[in-house]
């Protein structure tokens, strides 16, 4: 991954024209060639960017500012950045990535969940934990009452960026038409009031879960029977 900080504007040229004027930028471009531009007041998203397959060429000017162009090579759309001032250049060797590893909590609650698949209604069934998509695996992939597919996103605590992350997940589903139409549930054992309004807003279900009635432990509380 080569990581650059540099005073640039960025114009991008497709269906669409967008510009950044120029200011200090982190600029990523990862071994998969894509190339990210990213401001200091967000947490992930970048400003613009270019998926591969895309190739970047760096030009070099007289008397004026360097230009970097990064073309994709099947749309023919294109980032154009006008380097003023580089700050930092460096690249370095990750490596394979391992991958996301769940805590232990996260992992059982899904493999209870999909055990007792119909704590989220009556008439569910699995289709199979894990369901892989091009962008990652959906944590379960099951079906309602209705024989509808719908795709459940686990966490410990349910944020917005869960919510996020299952929309992409609802996104790419629905394109396939022998799992359309796809409806999703956000599950968790707590959801953040904002993560809650998010989903409910996008037509995506919350439900908060008990990890210890799925493990099956009687609540620590006296009752008459």
């Amino acid at each position: 991954m080569r990581l650059v900080i540099a005073r640039c504007s960025v114009d991008y040229a497709g269906r669409l024209t967008a510009h950044l004027p120029m200011a200090p930028r982190l600029i990523l471009i990862k071994a998969d060639g894509s190339v990210s531009i990213h401001a200091d007041d967000r947490a992930f998203k970048p400003l613009n960017w270019m998926n591969p397959p895309c190739k970047l060429h760096e030009e070099t000017v007289e008397d004026g500012p360097d230009v970097w162009t990064v073309t994709h090579s099947k749309s023919g759309e294109k980032l154009v950045l006008t380097m003023e001032e580089i700050l930092h250049d460096s690249s370095h060797e990750l490596g394979k990535d391992p991958g996301l590893q769940k805590d232990g909590v996260e992992a059982h609650l899904q493999e209870l969940l999909a055990e007792h698949i119909t704590t989220l209604g009556e008439g569910y069934t699995l289709i199979r934990r894990e369901y892989p998509t091009a962008i990652g695996p959906v944590d379960i992939l099951c079906r309602d009452g209705g024989n509808r597919t719908v795709a459940v996103e686990l966490k410990r605590r349910g944020d917005i960026d869960g919510v996020e992350q299952l929309t992409r997940y609802l996104e790419l589903l629905n394109r396939d038409p022998s799992l359309a139409p796809v409806t999703g549930v956000f599950a968790a054992q707590e959801i953040k009031p904002q993560a809650k309004v998010l989903a409910e807003d996008r037509g995506i279900t919350c439900v908060v879960l008990d990890y210890d009635e799925l493990r099956g432990i009687e609540p620590d509380t006296l009752r008459l029977f």
